[in-house]
């Protein structure tokens, strides 16, 4: 592969010259010898990096992604909803895990920042009470300020744009799918602890339990949004009984758990229990769950849209919500009547 030097030495100019030639500097150069040096490049198949072109013209096709959890497929969904769209455009996607932490999320930001990245897609759920809220709007601002766009998947007071689904709604929306099944009581199993999304989605199931007049029938577990986190809060129910009509847990990761938990300890499901989840993952497909589909992937390939047209107003604070769906599946059933005495 050539080399910038050997150009150089080829058109007889000096390194920073061609360098500057070659990466659209407006640094003042003679036509001639702007010409010159083109034609070298050419003659000796010189491209320069992407990176080069970027440090001069202060942008890039990088377009980030910071997600909480990079195993989650709940976010590889997502990521290829963002990279179908930047790969057509001719942008290259780096996706960034930030383990649910605020100060990775300032930190990779920085990163961003120092790739010259034309935009950042915020995947990740903030925190009902972050103590590092204002740190991380300070860093959306000096991103911004930087010619970078940025886009939010979820609602967080941080200045910059949102796509996002309506959790609280999903929840509700599976909440009075189980309650027409003739479920009562009904367990909820919680997302991590103080996370936005985990919020909104325990008070769309419990918006829905008072709204029916069950609200003394809602149950809830602590949990998480992985399959050790359902599976485990099941096991207290089963150790507990009885068990309630139906089971919805804050995401299908979490579901699968718990109807996994269920099948081993030989309780039916949907005869005895009815379990449901939210997203629409593909392992709730494969093992027939119940569940909200959230529109995972048409919020990456908005967000991405977003920042790849440079006609829309960059950091303008609108949110749009998308919609979701209910797909009833083989883990719900509806619930025999009590048989008469």
């Amino acid at each position: 592969m050539t080399s910038l030097v050997e150009v150089a030495k080829a058109a007889g100019v000096s390194v920073s010259t061609a360098s500057r030639v070659l990466t659209g500097s407006s640094h003042p150069i003679s036509a001639k010898t702007r010409a010159k040096v083109i034609a070298t490049a050419e003659s000796l198949g010189y491209s320069p990096s992407a990176l080069a072109r970027a440090l001069v013209s202060r942008t890039s096709r990088v377009l980030g992604v910071l997600v909480s959890d990079i195993v989650n497929p709940y976010f590889s969904v997502i990521a290829r909803g963002v990279d179908d769209v930047a790969s057509r455009a001719g942008y290259v996607t780096m996706l960034s895990n930030v383990d649910r932490s605020t100060l990775t999320e300032i930190n990779r930001l920085q990163t961003m920042r120092d790739y010259r990245a034309a935009g950042v897609i915020i995947a990740g759920s903030g925190y009902v009470d972050d103590p590092h809220a204002p740190e991380l709007a300070e860093a959306v601002r000096h991103t911004r300020d930087q010619g970078i766009r940025l886009v939010s998947l979820t609602v967080r007071d941080i200045g910059c744009p949102i796509v996002t689904a309506d959790n609280h709604a999903a929840a509700h929306d599976i909440t009075e799918h189980l309650i027409s099944l003739g479920h009562r009581r009904i367990a909820f199993i919680e997302g991590p602890g103080g996370m936005v999304t985990s919020r909104q989605r325990r008070e769309g199931f419990l918006a829905c339990m008072s709204d029916a007049g069950l609200a003394d029938a809602a149950q809830c577990l602590p949990g998480g949004f992985d399959h050790e986190a359902g599976h485990a809060a099941t096991m207290r129910l089963i150790a507990r009984p009885p068990l309630p009509d139906a089971i919805l847990a804050a995401n299908d990761e979490a579901a699968v758990g718990a109807l996994n938990a269920l099948r081993q300890a030989g309780i039916d499901v949907p005869g005895e229990i009815s379990v449901a989840g939210i997203d629409d993952l593909r392992v709730a497909q494969f093992v027939g769950l119940t569940t909200v589909s959230l529109p995972l992937y048409e919020m990456g390939a908005m967000a991405a849209r977003h920042i790849i047209d440079t006609t829309t107003e960059p950091g303008k604070p609108t949110t749009t919500i998308l919609s979701h769906r209910l797909l009833p599946r083989e883990t719900t059933a509806r619930r025999p009547s009590p048989t008469s005495a």
